[in-house]
């Protein structure tokens, strides 16, 4: 019996190391969404819901989602605030790339496999893009695996992506707060990037902040194409608060 309980001693303070390191890593963008509890289903996580046993391979997807987060609002309602590249004072950071996620109709792939960890080449080609090298590392392991593409290809595809979107004039020097509605916010892009449609975005907000823009676009990136499934999950509150960049 001694020795039954010594094992049960040793795994649970086996358990509490466990969630204590996990405490203490770092929290970027997608890692922080993977590690809190979401208030609806959001289209970055899960699989084709009607592909039965279908397994997820690199390039089978039908269009990316170019995720855009507001810098500001991502690290006020950042829970963990460890994003310290990202949220410290002094950054002036306003839109920044989460990531560009391959996805299907209904659902999309993820974790597809092949190359882990992109090189330090791959890596250098999307500075200034993403906040900091840990979320391009996270984004290539769990969307860019999916996309088909080499790394160094698939960052080539996020700077293509980012470059072809115009960021509305009032986000780009927001000094000051602002409080906007969330179809302003869609009419504003829409008016930035006139081939841009209702139905080809989302807008995506935290406890009346805005969090995100999502933008869906063809696979060869050249058009912006209509996205039922990810539209569908838009912030539709009467106002979103929109921080400054700091």
């Amino acid at each position: 019996m001694p020795a039954f309980f010594g094992a049960v001693l040793a795994l649970f303070f086996a358990v509490l190391a466990t969630g204590a390191a996990a405490q203490g890593s770092g929290c970027i963008l997608d890692n922080c969404a993977d590690r809190k509890p979401l208030t609806s289903p959001a289209p970055s996580s899960g699989s084709r819901a009607d592909a039965g046993s279908h397994v997820d391979s690199p390039g089978d997807f039908d269009f990316y989602v170019l995720a855009l987060s507001w810098s500001p609002g991502f690290c006020d309602t950042n829970e963990n605030g460890r994003a310290r590249a990202q949220c410290e004072s002094g950054a002036h950071l306003g839109f920044v790339v989460h990531g560009l996620w391959p996805q299907y109709q209904h659902g999309f792939p993820e974790d597809c496999g092949g190359i882990s960890s992109p090189s330090y080449f791959a890596l250098q080609s999307v500075q200034g893009l993403y906040p900091d090298e840990g979320l391009a590392r996270y984004e290539w392991r769990k969307h860019g695996t999916c996309s088909g593409k080499s790394p160094s290809d698939y960052f080539a595809d996020v700077r293509k992506a980012r470059a072809a979107i115009n960021i509305p004039p009032q986000f780009s020097n927001a000094n000051e707060p602002q409080t906007w509605t969330p179809l302003d916010i869609q009419r504003a892009f829409i008016a930035a990037n006139p081939r841009m449609r209702p139905g080809m975005m989302a807008i995506e907000c935290v406890r009346g902040e805005l969090e995100e823009v999502r933008i869906c676009m063809s696979k060869d990136l050249r058009n912006f194409v209509a996205c039922p499934e990810v539209a569908r999950h838009f912030c539709y509150g009467q106002q979103v608060s929109v921080p400054p960049m700091r």
